[in-house]
């Protein structure tokens, strides 16, 4: 036996995962309270004791951690146009694992600027222009960051013809700052993984000391990455395998939190008829989305917003003012639990409506368009009809009994624009080894790989033969 700890450092609960990676199999799993407050290494104990009256005391061989306590990686993405390079920088921080709290195009403004200090970003990434366009807006930006009385890092990945000058701005202002290829160096071409490369490394040198973790860090072998890039490692590594075994093919996944809803796409996504036309910034075919506003508890009132009080209603069945109460109870005391018949319905209309609204929100739409030649579609984003396989995570699809139900009235109610899978197999993380299995890919991915297939190949498999 050759055993493997990986830990989750999360916001609410420490979860550790034991792993045998000769047979290769999961031994156990254990969760406890993330102690973020006082010592991480409180939490990360009781989690351990509760693990080793499962497997008994164990010799790792390695002990691998993400995390995403305190509030993960929050970024603040600064870009020229929203639709163009704001936007690419959005794909690079959120395919490196971190938090988009805040998105700002054109020139910045001194009330940006305030609003900016007072998010109290990890990182800023600033791009803008493509490889020899606009630099007089980069310029300015990095100018006006500069100015901002805060310690944060900076990441310039804008037009390469201003680089070494912006880099030069922010450095005279002592905050630290570091340079790599522009996230879009020519219209509509995306180049996002140099500035990811870089986010992850801000975050293994800086981050980890600003949250804390380093006190916990000297009792394994390392923060590794942030945990959304660890759940995206393993989604890739189950959709694509290695050289030699292969994976799912292209699938989505899901991850209702109790403030946030994290959405997953490893597909293309391009135009499946002739008649289509794709429009606007390719996107990455590794693509993860975080929708800030919806979730549980603390979005709560955001699922509301977004999907309408009436949608609530018609989802659970409840009144609205019956809803308006209970919403209100839910944003007085966020830990509570989904008690009684009022609340377990609402906690049901909750997650499918944050559900579809993360989906919709994730994937492209497809429009009808009137040209001489007569009509043809136009396509924003991409297309994941054809997607054929979802994983789905978070306390709320795992613990409820009513994923499955969950996540196809979701699709049931789906914008008839919104480029959604049709009828997906929906499998389920039930013991919470996404972001285990992200970490043990970089350690030995054979068996992340195996493991991955045995938990979420067997349903689709099963599934196809019925």
């Amino acid at each position: 036996m050759r055993p493997v700890l990986t830990i989750d450092f999360g916001s609410t609960y420490t979860k550790v995962v034991a792993v045998d990676t000769d047979a290769p199999r999961i031994l156990a799993t254990a969760q406890d309270f993330t102690t973020a407050a006082t010592d991480l290494s409180s939490g990360l104990d009781k989690a351990l004791a509760k693990l080793h009256a499962k497997t008994g005391p164990m010799d790792y061989v390695a002990k691998l951690a993400c995390s995403s306590a305190a509030g993960g990686l929050r970024m603040v993405a600064v870009g020229l146009v929203p639709v163009l390079t704001a936007k690419a920088a959005r794909f690079a921080a959120y395919g490196a694992g971190a938090k988009v709290i805040a998105t700002y195009s054109y020139e910045l403004t001194r009330a940006d600027t305030e609003a900016i200090r007072a998010h109290r970003p990890d990182i800023v990434l600033l791009s803008g222009g493509t490889d020899g366009g606009n630099k007089e807006v980069i310029l300015k930006n990095a100018r006006m960051l500069a100015g901002i009385e805060a310690d944060f890092p900076v990441i310039v990945a804008g037009n390469r013809a201003a680089q070494d000058e912006c880099v030069d701005i922010i450095a005279a202002s002592g905050k630290p700052v570091y340079g790599a290829d522009n996230v879009m160096p020519s219209l509509n071409m995306l180049n996002v993984r140099p500035a990811q490369d870089i986010i992850r490394r801000v975050f293994l040198e800086r981050i980890v000391l600003a949250k804390g973790l380093s006190t916990a860090q000297e009792l394994i072998d390392g923060i590794l990455m942030p945990t959304p890039a660890a759940v995206l490692n393993a989604l890739t590594l189950l959709a694509e395998g290695t050289s030699n075994r292969p994976g799912l093919g292209d699938l989505m996944a899901v991850d209702v939190g109790g403030a946030t809803t994290d959405v997953y796409s490893i597909a293309k996504g391009l135009p499946t008829s002739p008649a289509t036309m794709l429009h606007g910034l390719r996107e990455p075919r590794v693509k993860r989305t975080v929708e800030g506003d919806i979730g549980m508890r603390y979005g709560a009132s955001g699922v509301a917003e977004a999907a309408g009080m009436d949608a609530l209603s018609e989802v659970s069945g409840l009144p609205v003012d019956t809803i308006t109460r209970l919403l209100h109870q839910i944003q007085e005391d966020p830990s509570l639990l989904p008690q009684g018949n009022e609340l377990s319905a609402l906690d049901y209309a909750l997650a499918v409506l944050a559900v579809r609204t993360g989906l919709i929100r994730h994937a492209g739409t497809l429009t009808q368009v009137y040209t001489p030649m007569g009509a043809v579609y136009r396509q924003e984003g991409k297309d994941l009809t054809e997607i054929s396989r979802m994983v789905v995570t978070g306390g709320t699809l795992i613990y409820s009994g009513r994923s499955q139900d969950i996540v196809k009235t979701a699709l049931q109610g789906n914008d008839p624009s919104a480029l959604l899978p049709r009828d997906p197999v929906i499998t389920v993380d039930h013991q919470y080894i996404l972001a285990s299995m992200g970490l043990l890919a970089g350690y030995d991915q054979a068996a992340a790989l195996d493991i991955l297939l045995q938990q979420f190949g067997k349903d689709v498999d099963n599934a196809a033969g019925q």
